[in-house]
């Protein structure tokens, strides 16, 4: 009877068992699957009791992971650890049926320092031989898929099973039947742990995304509505510095579309000037204060910061340019300037600024000469400064000074010195003339008229000047009364008759305070030339001019 029930049990079985391998593949989470195999070999293979202990990645040891078949058991051990090397021994101990390890009761197998989560009950003897005692072990390992076999592999977990129904030790079917179970489990668990990896993962991405995406849009927030100008230029290449985008602070600042905009570089808006100054600051971390040109034609001056984004981890690097319109605080800094180094009344050059370009032309020479006039001739040094630049000597009421030279003189500074005309000699010899004008008659127009006229007078007198001399020479306000006015590469004759053309602008009659008032002037003529200090140069024409007022009469001098 039993032999031919036997086919019909196995089909049976077989059935139970494809239903259960297909409830392990769909399981929904790692967990429902580790439950769905320990419930399957309670099911499927004929057992009372199931316990599924899995390798833990990271640590190696084994949890009990999920358990059937009995809860106070289940109570008892579940989610218990033991670690892999009194697993290693057990699994190295007992009988080997194919990748199954069979420990009987007889094993002695239980160890002091075993910590295997185990239950344990008792009971007598065995009847017959192949019955199932209480203290009986039977373990499935499971190992990755696609490596069978115990002595390959790497290990996934194992199952561990008690009391068989029959009260019997499995056959050969019974032993086949839960080695193939326990490798299709492998299978389901990898598969579940992937798919709880991919899972994680794509939670993990999603967010890394969404943080992302507030990170992108927090920028372009940043980005367009930040109060100063803000731009991104390519950073590399033939288009290195291009512009490809603009806030609309940094379109307004320029008076430009930002489709405009991307048409330029940075280079193509900078003022001439300046490029230099850009070009230097280009890289990360560069600042830089200079010019940009708007729509107008006119300049504003901004402060540029930049730094260097890249679009990935090794993608292309962009160049992020802050611009900050600093226009009124360099408007303000140059008035300071302005301030302290010309007179408040007349805006002309003050004494500190006078010597300072005086100062700038005369070098600290041996008055006898010799080797560095030397080196001069022989090597024909240009009017340059050791940076290569001309001297400016910008006033009001002129441009700028030609023929300059350094302050100071090494041996590698290309310096023209000043030479002085000869005393006594009108050779035709050049060089630079020191004016010294002291107004005559002044003090009786303040005295009667008061100060408000003369300040007037002293306006009027100093636009006169102004007008009356070169592109490139200097007047300045000596203080009171006194102007000094440096003209370079005169003669001697020609000094005079700028003296006498000056003389002529000042005697003419102003108006002052709704009355016409005159003044005269005397002027002395010192000559600089490198070796004297600016001082002595100043001294030298200022003992000419009292010379020259004494030599005439008081009468003379009023009328100029």
């Amino acid at each position: 009877m039993e032999t031919e029930s036997e086919p019909y049990v196995r089909l049976a079985s077989l059935r139970q068992l494809h239903q259960v391998m297909a409830d392990m593949n769909t399981a929904r989470s790692l967990a429902d699957t580790l439950q769905t195999v320990a419930d399957g070999v309670i099911t499927a293979l004929g057992y009372e009791m199931a316990c599924v202990n899995l390798v833990r990645p990271a640590e190696g040891d084994l949890v009990v992971a999920a358990f059937s078949g009995n809860s106070a058991a289940e109570a008892l051990i579940t989610g218990r650890v033991g670690s892999r090397e009194s697993w290693d021994r057990r699994l190295n101990m007992g009988e080997k049926w194919g990748d199954l390890v069979f420990i009987p009761h007889t094993e002695g197998w239980v160890l002091d320092d075993d910590d295997v989560p185990q239950w344990y009950t008792d009971g007598p003897a065995p009847r017959f031989e192949d019955e199932w005692h209480p203290s009986d072990r039977l373990f499935a390992p499971m190992y990755t898929p696609g490596i069978s076999g115990s002595s390959c592999g790497e290990l996934l977990g194992v199952i561990s099973v008690d009391r068989p129904r029959n009260g019997r030790h499995p056959g050969a079917w019974g032993r086949e039947a839960l080695q193939m179970y326990a490798f299709q489990a492998a299978i389901a668990i990898s598969n579940a742990r992937l798919r709880a990896n991919m899972q994680r993962a794509l939670v993990r991405l999603e967010r890394e995304q969404q943080a992302l995406r507030a990170s992108e849009e927090s920028f372009r927030q940043a980005f367009e509505y930040a109060p100063s100008g803000m731009a991104i230029a390519e950073m590399g290449g033939d288009q290195h510095g291009r512009i490809l985008r603009t806030n609309d602070a940094l379109c307004r600042l320029l008076g430009r579309p930002a489709s405009a905009m991307r048409r330029y570089s940075f280079s193509d808006l900078v003022h001439p000037e300046d490029i230099g100054t850009l070009l230097r600051t280009s890289a990360e971390g560069g600042r830089a204060e200079l010019r940009l040109g708007r729509r107008d034609g006119t300049y504003v001056w901004v402060s540029l910061r930049n730094s260097v984004v890249a679009d990935a981890a090794d993608g292309p690097r962009f160049l992020l340019t802050h611009v900050e319109d600093i226009e009124e605080r360099k408007r303000r800094e140059l008035q300071l300037a302005h301030r302290a180094s010309h007179d408040s009344l007349t805006g002309l050059p003050n004494s500190a600024e006078l010597r300072s370009r005086l100062s700038s032309r005369l070098c600290r020479r041996a008055e006898t000469g010799g080797g560095l006039e030397s080196l001069d001739a022989a090597y024909g040094h240009p009017a340059y400064d050791a940076n290569g630049h001309g001297f400016d000597f910008a006033g009001t009421a002129g441009g700028s000074v030609g023929s300059a030279g350094s302050s100071t003189y090494d041996g590698y500074d290309h310096h023209v010195h000043t030479v002085a005309p000869e005393e006594g000699r009108d050779d035709g010899a050049k060089g630079l003339a020191v004016l010294f004008c002291d107004l005559d008659g002044f003090k009786s127009i303040n005295d009667r008229f008061g100060h408000n006229a003369g300040d007037a007078v002293l306006i009027e007198v100093a636009r006169r000047l102004g007008r009356a001399v070169r592109d490139g020479d200097t007047v300045a306000r000596l203080g009171g009364d006194e102007f000094v006015i440096l003209a370079d590469g005169l003669g001697k004759a020609d000094a005079q008759d700028l003296a006498v053309r000056l003389r002529n602008e000042i005697i003419q009659p102003i108006r002052a305070e709704g009355r016409a008032v005159r003044v005269g002037a005397s002027f002395g003529i010192g000559w600089a030339h490198c070796g004297m200090t600016a001082d002595e140069v100043l001294k030298s024409a200022d003992e000419r001019m009292y010379v020259e007022k004494r030599s005439r009469p008081k009468a003379h001098r009023r009328a100029g």
